[in-house]
Formats: C-alpha cells, structure tokens, sequence
C-alpha cells in the first residue's frame, strides 16, 4: 500500500509543470529528489508514468490514468483536513504579510475575495521585505508577497507577478522621452537603499545614463511619499519627475492627476513574489491562497 502521498504530490506538480525542474523549485526539493520520488513511484506501480522529452515531458497512458486517479485523491485529502479542522473547532487567522507596494496598492483590490474564497479569516501585515522575510521564518505569517526578495535557506519562492516601473510627474508629458530630457526635469528619489533606486541606477547605467547628473530635488524613504510629493509638485516650473510601479499610480493616471511616459528601448520591470516556509510546503490553506492569487485574471494583464 502506498503511503507516502508526498510521491503522489511530486508527480502531480511535475504533470502541472510540466518540467522536473520546475517542479523542484514548486516544491522547495532538489531535481534529482523529484526524479527519485518518481521512480519509487514507478518502482510500486511497476510500469513507467513519466516519459521525459526535450523539451517537457510527456505522460504515458499509464500516467495518464495516475493523473485522474490522483487528482481525486488530492481533493478528498483536502476535503478531509478541512473537515478535521471543523470537527476540533480550530479558530485560524491566515496571516498574510507584504511589502509596501504589494500590500498597500495590490493585495486592497481582493483582499476580501480570499478571505471569501478561502473561508477563512486573513489578516494582513505591511513591513520592508527584510521585516517580513524575518516573520516568516519566525512563523509569524504564513505568506509573503514582496517585490524584493532576500533569498534564504528554508523559504520557497515562487515568481507572481511582473511588476513595471515608470516614469511619472503631474506635468504631461511626451509619449516618449530622450536621454537629454531626463536630465532636464527635476527628480523625486529614493534613499540609495532602496529596492527601486538600485533597479533604476543599474538599468540607466547599462544605457550609460549617469544618474548623479539628476537635479534632484528631494530624496525620500517611500513610494508613497515620492507620489504625495509629485503631487505637490509645480507644474509651473520644468516638469518634476520620479519612476514609480503602474501600480502606485493607476488611479491618478485615470483620473489626469498624474501622468506617465518611457524612454524608447528602456523598460523597467521587477519580479513580484510569493514566498512560504519549506516546513509548509503540503499545507492546504497556504496552497489554497496560493492557487487563488495566481488565478486572479486581472493580475496578470
């Protein structure tokens, strides 16, 4: 009797992903632990499920049959823990934590709509990425979504969302701008710590656009406070700028408060991401929250 269903787990994960690698890092477990698992797996069934090709892989008829089977299987053991969780009474709050741009302008528009979709409880925590990396491995959450990454032992990471940072002011400005006119207008930037004033200072450079030769007017601490000064900003004068996530600024570019504009061959972007504990890697609320989020439509456009 197979009682391992972490086997029937892998093999369901390489069937959705289609690539042994890909499942690995799904997973949180080396490629050739998946390889292993299975052929264990392979080993009890005796038969062969798994056809790898070069380009993916390819299930016999076999696996082909496995997969129906198994995916029954993983819904009624979901069904059951959701069950058990009901029978002893168990009162959960899922904590969900994330960094500034995710939790203050991504996460409102259908934070709701997981707590619905889950039944149950979410509470939500916004901190620097380095803050809520350190909840996480204190299990003080149980999943994060940050937009810069600290990669550590024990956390698995997965890719969410792209995330596209633009140039900004509250003057109109041309469709496309030349290296001349940024160094025209007046900045808003962020500390030299931050996140984006790194992604921003290594993307120009490789354009040889030397940001120290900005008119900067003001440096500040968030992307909050980078729009609100934007905001103030007098249109009077030679516009006043600063690149800030689609994101922030959605609302005050539909609304004619702000607009937007890029330079011809430069696209700043970065990856968003969703992050657990290895240790909860076959834990069915946090995949629940997980398989909902990558779901969402709208956040993939």
């Amino acid at each position: 009797m197979l009682k391992d269903f972490s086997k029937i787990e892998t093999f369901l994960t390489v069937v959705r992903e289609k690539s042994f690698s890909k499942a690995s890092k799904k997973l949180g477990i080396s490629q050739p632990a998946v390889t292993q698992q299975i052929k264990l797996l392979e080993e009890y069934l005796d038969t062969q499920i798994v056809d790898r090709k070069k380009n993916g892989i390819k299930l016999t008829t076999a696996g082909e049959e496995l997969f129906k089977v198994a995916i029954k299987l993983e819904k009624q053991i979901l069904a059951a823990e959701r069950e058990m969780l009901r029978l002893v009474n168990k009162e959960v709050i899922f904590v969900l934590g994330a960094s500034p741009v995710i939790g203050n302008y991504i996460l409102p528009n259908f934070l709701n709509d997981i707590q619905e979709a889950i039944k149950n409880n979410v509470m939500l925590k916004v901190e620097d990425a380095a803050g809520i990396t350190e909840k996480l491995l204190d299990k003080k959450i149980d999943l994060a979504l940050i937009e810069a990454p600290i990669f550590q032992e024990g956390i698995i990471y997965r890719e969410w969302l792209e995330d596209e940072l633009v140039i900004t002011s509250r003057s109109p400005l041309p469709k496309v701008v030349r290296k001349e006119d940024l160094l025209s207008y007046n900045w808003i930037c962020r500390e030299e710590e931050s996140n984006t004033r790194k992604i921003i200072h290594e993307t120009f450079e490789k354009m040889d656009i030397d940001c120290k030769s900005f008119n900067v007017k003001s440096i500040v601490t968030s992307s909050t406070a980078v729009k609100n000064t934007l905001m103030k900003a007098n249109i009077e004068e030679k516009p006043t700028v600063s690149i800030l996530s689609k994101h922030i600024i959605s609302e005050e570019v539909e609304q004619g408060l702000l607009f937007t504009t890029k330079m011809k061959g430069l696209k700043l972007t970065r990856m968003l991401y969703l992050c657990h504990i290895k240790d909860r890697k076959h834990d069915a609320l946090i995949d629940n929250v997980i398989n909902y989020i990558m779901s969402k439509q709208e956040l993939k456009h």
